[in-house]
């Protein structure tokens, strides 16, 4: 990858999908396996519109965290691979697709990592606005309840990931596209690119004159505009492009 490359960066960013976190037991979505693959109906569960308006929907969507998607799960060596990229003085930031807050438990500076879809860790009222943690929600559903409600008020409560026709935070989906325009090489790691606006933060890149790898185990539509494109397994594609991008440095 060094020689194909043949560029010696200073401003890395990593664009990363659901992909990044299969090796820690987290299905994607679209890849043979991935959730909406299996259970197309789980679209339904994080339809923003759905969710809100349809008590059923709600109580499928709880029960579906409390029996197993709720549980905690652990980074891996891609994950860790970003941090030491970050250690070595080249990663200026993570842009992340994915809920799962795996970046931080692997050590990523909280403060570097750019969640555009938001975070499964905490839940937030609809009413009143009051957030908790998602974990204390699941254990309710766990102890019996159907549909957890807003302790305080009674409320609908709703995860802080952002469903299908939610609106993206704009300051953070900002921060994402300050990157994007002054990266010198974007990694795009375990995303298909199908989903917008982030996969259009590639377009932005590539405009601004960075090099665009993509490691993902399918096709996407931006692989025809990458320096590079990497099918090997990310789990040993990512820690390895690392490595060369730190010794290239050196």
């Amino acid at each position: 990858m060094a020689d194909t490359l043949k560029k010696t960066y200073t401003r890395v960013v990593a664009l990363t999908g659901a992909g990044i976190s299969t090796d820690s037991g987290i299905p994607d979505f679209r890849g043979p396996e991935g959730l909406w693959t299996r259970a197309p109906r789980a679209l339904q569960m994080v339809d923003a519109a759905s969710f809100l308006t349809d008590r059923e929907v709600r109580c499928a969507f709880w029960s579906w965290c409390a029996e197993g998607h709720g549980r905690a799960y652990e980074p891996n060596d891609a994950h860790r691979a970003l941090v030491d990229l970050a250690a070595g003085g080249l990663l200026a930031g993570i842009v992340t697709q994915n809920v799962d807050g795996l970046h931080q438990a692997a050590g990523s500076d909280p403060a570097t990592v750019h969640e555009v879809h938001g975070t499964m860790a905490t839940t937030c009222c609809q009413r009143c606005g009051g957030r908790t943690a998602t974990t204390e929600v699941v254990a309710r559903v766990r102890e019996g309840e159907t549909e957890p409600l807003c302790l305080c008020c009674g409320g609908v409560l709703k995860p802080d990931a952002v469903f299908f026709g939610d609106l993206l935070d704009r300051g953070v989906f900002a921060m994402a596209a300050a990157l994007a325009g002054s990266c010198d090489l974007m990694l795009a790691a375990g995303s298909s690119l199908e989903v917008q606006p982030a996969a259009g933060l590639c377009d932005k890149a590539v405009a601004a004159g960075a090099d665009l790898v993509i490691v993902n185990a399918g096709p996407t539509g931006y692989d025809g505009v990458a320096t590079a494109v990497l099918r090997e397994p990310i789990g040993t594609a990512l820690p390895g492009l690392v490595r060369d991008l730190l010794a290239d440095r050196s």
